[in-house]
């Protein structure tokens, strides 16, 4: 693989780790973390424009036959696949008693509703209007502009991706007490990997932030619009692989990490978050819908495509175990904003 520190690539995608520091002895990055700069960067990302668009669900869960239901920004959504396979979403409420059409079932692509038969095929009808959606081929979003109140887009902000015909790609959802904001300030905060993460990441240095200014090392890196990190991500004992990542956010309620040197490079991951309503005590709640897509231009990278469908349980669980601990970081954050407690 190519090194991000030596430019040298090897036969074998792993590096074995050189006089390792125990974690109570890594360099302390809580200078580096200035709250100021994750603010900053925090604010710039909240003005960026999303055209009212949200993330629902991964494409697959939406399959033929079978609706599929999510609340955003407290409003029912229901969404399902019409006869041609396309997307189809609009209003979780019947408009003739109200029933949740998010249990009733699709026959040839029509949504029928199983309290008294009313037939949606996703076009207006009987009161029912349509909602603007999407599908990217990984991801399925919906267009809500009122809940939103920005200009429409006629499509959401898509992260770039790898070619799907050579990638791997899985999706991981999760939900916490929150705000979106507060799972965006979570990716925004790169220090905190390695101290946090220590059982997936070590040697993490933050090469550049939002604007050029360098970072930890003192050398400009490439993350001019983001946050640039050069990482080991720990696969066993003193095994690693290191990369170059950059996180950018290139819309409110997304953040993305662009592999740019090393192992896997062109592969990103995408961290949307997506706000459900409040919960019966007012609380509000967020969906964290993220999207893992692994490439590589190594030979072997076939196989693992042959094996998606055993590899993206894999993928999930590695996921899950991250948004374990960053969920309770970004439910930690509201409570204290909650309370006027918040440090930054």
């Amino acid at each position: 693989m190519t090194d991000p520190r030596t430019g040298r690539r090897g036969r074998l995608p792993l590096r074995l780790r050189r006089d390792p520091v125990p974690w109570d002895r890594q360099r302390p990055t809580w200078r580096d973390a200035r709250p100021a700069l994750i603010a900053g960067a925090l604010k710039h990302a909240l003005a960026r424009p999303s055209g009212n668009w949200y993330v629902i669900g991964a494409s697959r869960r939406i399959t033929p036959g079978r609706s599929f239901g999510r609340t955003v920004q407290g409003t029912e959504v229901v969404a399902w696949r019409d006869a041609s396979g396309r997307l189809r979403a609009g209003p979780g409420a019947c408009p003739h008693l109200g029933a949740p059409l998010r249990d009733s079932p699709v026959r040839c692509g029509t949504l029928v509703c199983h309290w008294h038969g009313l037939a949606l095929n996703g076009e207006p009808f009987a009161g029912w209007e349509p909602y603007p959606a999407f599908d990217d081929g990984v991801l399925a979003w919906v267009r809500l502009d009122e809940a939103g109140g920005e200009t429409p887009l006629d499509r959401p902000v898509v992260p770039a991706r790898p070619v799907p015909a050579t990638a791997v790609d899985a999706v991981y959802e999760g939900f916490g007490t929150c705000e979106p904001e507060d799972v965006v300030a979570n990716r925004l905060d790169p220090w905190h990997g390695a101290w946090f993460h220590p059982y997936s990441f070590v040697d993490l240095t933050v090469l550049d932030v939002p604007g050029g200014e360098s970072g930890e090392s003192g050398d400009a890196g490439d993350g001019r619009d983001g946050f640039a990190v050069d990482v080991s991500f720990k696969v066993a004992g003193r095994v690693v692989v290191p990369v170059r990542a950059v996180f950018t956010a290139p819309e409110p309620r997304t953040v993305v990490m662009h592999i740019t040197e090393g192992e896997g490079r062109g592969s990103v991951v995408e961290s949307h978050a997506t706000p459900l309503g409040n919960d019966p005590s007012g609380r509000p709640r967020t969906a964290v819908v993220e999207a893992v897509v692994a490439a590589s231009d190594r030979g072997g990278f076939a196989l693992a495509r042959a094996a998606a469908p055993l590899l993206r349980p894999l993928m999930r669980a590695s996921a899950g175990r991250l948004w374990r601990d960053d969920l309770a970081y970004a439910e930690r954050r509201w409570e204290l904003r909650s309370s006027g407690r918040f440090p930054g």
